[in-house]
């Protein structure tokens, strides 16, 4: 499955205005970065994506279940530690609260299914980055 995104820097801060060709976000930095805080920094990006797979992940099942269940709240947090190597190791820890009248098991199913998402395998799979190329210039 391919995904495409087009991003546009801004020259104030590091807005970003990032777009599928459908929907567009804003993505910035903290102000203590010289950002502008005015949109998600790139880690709170990836938080989102892996935490709205999550939650959608529960809707998904518990619809094909037929269980009625109501909002599903999510919240994630990463921390990053320095390798002597200079990579990163990160460990993301995840709450989850899933309202509805639903048993003990089928909460303790939907969030297991939660932590085996689509974006979450992804990110946990293997990667492989190309080297950038430059775009052709857009003549005015």
């Amino acid at each position: 499955m391919s995904t495409k995104i087009n991003i546009k820097n801004l020259p104030l801060g590091y807005q970003s205005v990032i777009s599928n060709g459908k929907h567009a976000i804003l993505g910035d930095e903290p102000v203590s970065s010289k950002g502008t805080d005015l949109g998600f920094s790139p880690v709170e990006l990836l938080l989102a994506g892996i935490s709205m797979c999550k939650v959608a992940t529960i809707r998904n099942v518990a619809r094909r279940k037929g269980w009625e269940i109501g909002e599903v709240d999510a919240q994630l947090e990463q921390k990053a530690v320095r390798q002597p190597n200079g990579t990163f190791k990160t460990t993301v820890a995840s709450n989850i609260q899933i309202q509805g009248n639903i048993t003990e098991e089928q909460r303790d199913l939907l969030v297991q299914e939660a932590d085996n998402c689509y974006v979450t395998r992804l990110v946990r799979g293997e990667w492989e980055f190309l080297e950038s190329v430059p775009l052709e210039p857009v003549e005015a």
